[in-house]
């Protein structure tokens, strides 16, 4: 495994562990932002700088600050001086701003996973790819015919599936244990459109997928039904969750998950792994993962089968099942096909609910659905898993209940988490726009790219940023809440926003 400062709060027994450093720069908040000191880089072996400092702590005078930029140096922030050009449309500044966030082939050096081909990141202080988020920026790469980019993403994942097994959460070492919501078929989807025989190059990378989302499931029974992220239903029915191969505090964000165990009545390994599924599932932190809404400290993310998740994979198997006809193998193709159609009978029985006609997340330990209303809802029409009748519904749902003067609230709570009320995210209004006109539901899906492209302006020309989430209750105030401050870039808002004005 690749060497990182974050993973030696794994590697306790190693011989290049500094936990005690990490622990104190994390838990002081020396660099004010958890996340910079996994992404620093050390000038000196890590043993030699851990037995200084060692050393050096209980003397007088000493600064742990002033010992962090000695012995290790910042991350760089290539784009700290880019300055948007104010007679640029939102489109002319994002068509200049992929040059600004393209990272060239990376060299090995501290927690970056070096990946071959260049790749598009977020922005802000995510400076490595994210997973979900990358399908999304695609989409705009390709409204701006930069498919070689599209093209290099693409190979970049089929890299990280092919030499780890499969697509972790980012291309640092501190994500790996988890992965994010699986988009790679839709990737590999969007490549198909410009380029032939995409399915059959990427049927492998598409398989081992599908595999690691599935391990533990032949190991599944009555006593056992749950194992890494898969689950055994009360009728048997085979679903997913989300998960995490750690169940410690996650090295980017080490402080905020030990004050929260602090107080917490949850075992801390119990909390740590429900607080990392979340982060793969891309929604961290929404109260969609808490029993009581209004209490972080009851999250239980393992417990839950996600709507979105399951309609994912029900993709990724339609995927397969294409692809292996590509091939030739039609006994695998129907295999799949059917793995599909089961699955969609699942997420309508467990995930439907006739009386409030509306999708949730089902809670498999309780055995019964969650009351939240989240725009996970959509997925199911996006994918097209609903039948008429529950996207009218939806619809109904959406018209009601999130539709906000800036587009659609991600959920109908305001919580103080991100992924909360107030907030309105790019990816989920994509999945809602698109999913509504896959039912005919035109004018809903108008009205709602009107709202969040006029928001997106909005913001632009008062700060000349694309932001990562915005704020869609109110037209003057900007998005928060969260572990960290809006982050200016930003990659699936720049990717949406093309889309949606190309569509």
């Amino acid at each position: 495994m690749i060497f990182t400062i974050g993973m030696s709060i794994h590697q306790t027994n190693s011989p290049h562990s500094i936990q005690d450093l990490f622990e104190d720069v994390q838990l002081q908040n020396i660099l004010g932002d958890g996340k910079t000191f996994p992404d620093c880089l050390p000038k000196r072996p890590l043993e030699e700088i851990e037995q200084d400092y060692q050393h050096l702590k209980d003397t007088a005078n000493f600064d742990l600050k002033s010992f962090v930029l000695q012995n290790f140096g910042l991350p760089e922030k290539p784009a700290v001086h880019y300055q948007s050009n104010a007679n640029h449309s939102v489109r002319e500044h994002i068509h200049d701003l992929w040059n600004v966030l393209t990272r060239k082939p990376d060299q090995s050096g501290g927690s970056l996973i070096p990946l071959p081909h260049p790749y598009v990141v977020p922005g802000g202080r995510f400076r490595e790819i994210y997973y979900w988020d990358s399908y999304f920026t695609m989409l705009g790469l390709n409204v701006s015919s930069r498919q070689d980019l599209t093209q290099n993403m693409v190979d970049n994942f089929a890299y990280l599936i092919n030499t780890i097994g499969y697509i972790p959460n980012g291309n640092r070492t501190y994500y790996l244990g988890r992965s994010q919501p699986p988009f790679f078929s839709l990737m590999v989807k969007l490549l198909a459109e410009v380029k032939k025989n995409v399915l059959s190059k990427y049927l492998p990378h598409l398989e081992k997928e599908y595999s690691f989302w599935m391990l533990g499931v032949s190991d599944l029974q009555e006593k056992t039904p749950a194992l890494n992220r898969v689950v055994r239903l009360s009728d048997g029915s085979i679903v997913n969750r989300y998960w995490d191969e750690h169940d410690t505090p996650r090295p980017e964000s080490y402080k905020e998950d030990v004050e929260l165990a602090r107080h917490c009545l949850q075992k801390p390994n119990e909390l740590y792994r429900h607080l990392r599924a979340a982060a793969e599932s891309g929604w961290d932190f929404s109260s969609r993962w808490f029993k009581d809404e209004n209490l972080f400290s009851t999250i239980h993310t393992t417990e839950i089968i996600p709507v979105d998740l399951n309609c994912l994979l029900f993709h990724l198997e339609k995927t397969l099942a294409e692809a292996f006809q590509e091939v030739g193998n039609h006994a695998q193709s129907s295999r799949y096909l059917q793995l599909a159609n089961q699955r969609k009978v699942v997420i309508r029985k467990f995930c439907w609910n006739p009386s409030e006609e509306f999708f949730f997340d089902y809670d498999f330990m309780a055995q019964t659905q969650k009351q939240a209303y989240t725009l996970a809802a959509t997925f199911p029409l996006f994918f097209e898993v609903a039948t008429p009748e529950q996207a009218m519904a939806v619809e109904t749902a959406l018209r009601t209940k999130f539709l906000k003067p800036g587009g659609l609230t991600t959920t109908i709570f305001n919580s103080g988490q991100q992924w909360d009320a107030p907030n309105g995210w790019a990816p989920l209004q994509w999945i809602a726009y698109r999913g509504l006109l896959n039912y005919g539901f035109d004018e809903l899906a108008h009205e709602i790219k009107i709202r969040w492209l006029n928001n997106n302006d909005r913001v632009y020309s008062e700060t000349g940023k694309m932001m990562e989430k915005y704020n869609v209750y109110s037209t003057v105030a900007e998005g928060g809440g969260g572990e960290y401050p809006n982050q200016d870039g930003f990659g699936w808002t720049n990717g949406v926003y093309l889309a949606m004005m190309n569509a």
